[in-house]
């Protein structure tokens, strides 16, 4: 999930090398993902509305399906 997360952000941003996604684990069924974008690229990720946020939110969501676990995407 997290090389499927950095791909699709690495090629909205500016700055791709200061892309960072790590994982921590709430409880056994939900773990959270977190982005870290340059500051200057974070409106790009997050989209004007939240539109951009919350399709990756959703494409997450689809892609977590069979796993039977709920990824939460923090962006920052």
């Amino acid at each position: 999930m997290e090389q499927l997360i950095s791909y699709i952000v690495k090629s909205l941003v500016d700055n791709p090398d200061k892309v960072e996604v790590s994982t921590e684990n709430e409880s056994e069924k939900v773990i959270i993902l977190k982005v870290v974008v340059d500051p200057s690229d974070l409106g790009k990720v997050i989209g004007k509305g939240g539109k951009i946020a919350s399709s990756i939110r959703t494409i997450v969501k689809s892609a977590s399906a069979k796993s039977g676990r709920r990824f939460i995407v923090k962006i920052s």
